[in-house]
């Protein structure tokens, strides 16, 4: 019998549990078209700063996050010019200007393209002289050839210019990835209660598709890894995962999308008793993720995060390096409209830290052929430092802070 279950694992069944969920009814004003404005606006700005003419964005999250336009890449080409005096210009298949147009955020002219027509030659028709374009990083290398095909275009990568501007969060951005969190953080709690011997880990991700559902996200889950045991140590999973036995170690990271904005969160615990070993690599996890949070200070390169946890690690007779038992991979990576977004917690990322980034801290420790634990929670900056979205793991047999008589 599983020992943990007044510490909120195990105890209980989906159906009871999915019945205590109830949606949130406090949430987050819907992000204004002014904050869309303002966004178009500073990358005009960084246009005019790095003397180039017009930014092409493209289909997917980059159009949305600048002009609130909802559009997924495919092989047709769909995006946005933005010129650095501002004007804006979409790019559209003449058959889909009507959707298209359904779709549309902020307002802006259009340039259609026929289906037996070039794109890019279209667009080189559209624009006077040559040009100076950034072109969105997401952007198919196809398309991206072409525009260096085309004598009108002297282009360029937008990477840098996108990622100064998407990885400085706003108020409202912060609220909605508040709101995800907050949405998440009950799914793995009731998650956690579900759990028994023999469940699959493909019945706890459906549970956790039908929670965040029940929670008022109508698409469910926007991931779900659930690892037992051995698999535990395999950061993103097996092929096949094992069912949950007594004394299993248990890895779950899932997360949600609301309103474009990602939840992502991961909790590792025991089910039954845990050995002395995994308490101590468990306490060293949690102790490398608190190094991370102290290390999060303004101004100080992101390369300096997970410097930090690699230095704990060490002092705690794990790694060095990337070395196992240890920290395979980064400490940490932005969060967004994206689950992986700048800024990046790595070695040699000298970007500093400042105020309205928004990144996971998950120093995950392996130890082969054995288990892993990963914790990982996401903090925001502040004027005043570092701020959790969500309280780091209590214990090993208590990860959410039960009271225990």
């Amino acid at each position: 019998m599983n020992q943990n279950t007044s510490k909120g694992i195990g105890g209980s069944t989906p159906a009871i549990e999915l019945s205590k969920l109830k949606p949130n009814s406090q949430e987050p004003q819907p992000i204004q078209k002014v904050e869309f404005q303002e966004r178009l606006k500073k990358a005009s700005s960084a246009l005019k700063e790095q003397g180039l003419d017009a930014l092409y964005i493209n289909a997917g999250t980059n159009l949305y996050y600048f002009t609130e336009t909802h559009w997924s890449p495919s092989e047709r080409l769909v995006g946005a010019l933005l010129f650095a005096d501002g004007s804006l210009k979409y790019i559209v298949p003449e058959f889909e200007i009507g959707t298209f147009e359904d779709f549309m955020g902020i307002e802006g002219d259009i340039i259609s393209w026929k289906e037996h027509e070039s794109p890019i030659e279209i667009i080189a028709k559209n624009v006077s002289g040559k040009i100076k374009l950034a072109v969105d990083d997401s952007t198919r290398f196809t398309l991206v050839s072409k525009f260096q095909e085309n004598k009108r275009f002297k282009i360029s990568s937008a990477e840098n210019l996108i990622r100064d501007i998407r990885m400085i969060k706003s108020k409202a951005e912060i609220a909605h990835l508040q709101y995800a969190m907050d949405l998440t953080m009950q799914v793995h709690q009731a998650a956690a209660k579900i759990l028994k011997p023999g469940i699959t880990a493909q019945e706890v991700e459906e549970f956790i598709h039908q929670a965040h559902q029940k929670l008022g996200v109508e698409s469910g889950s926007y991931f779900c890894i659930v690892l037992f045991g051995k698999d535990s140590s395999f950061p993103h999973g097996v092929k096949t995962p094992k069912a949950l036995e007594e004394n299993d170690m248990v890895l779950i990271d899932t997360g949600t999308r609301y309103k474009s904005y990602i939840s992502d969160i991961t909790r590792t615990y025991i089910y039954g008793k845990a050995s002395n070993k995994e308490i101590d690599i468990w306490n060293k996890e949690k102790a490398a993720q608190l190094a991370a949070f102290e290390a999060a200070q303004l101004g100080k390169p992101c390369s300096h995060i997970d410097e930090q946890v690699r230095v704990q690690l060490k002092t705690d007779g794990l790694g060095p390096d990337y070395d196992l038992p240890g920290l395979p991979h980064r400490a940490g990576h932005g969060v967004g409209i994206e689950i992986h977004e700048h800024p990046f917690i790595v070695g040699g990322n000298n970007i500093p830290l400042q105020a309205g980034m928004c990144f996971s801290i998950e120093p995950m420790i392996v130890v082969p052929d054995e288990f892993g634990v990963r914790l990982e929670d996401h903090i925001y900056m502040t004027e005043d430092g570092p701020k959790w979205f969500t309280e780091p793991a209590h214990s090993i047999d208590n990860p959410f802070g039960y009271d225990v008589d």
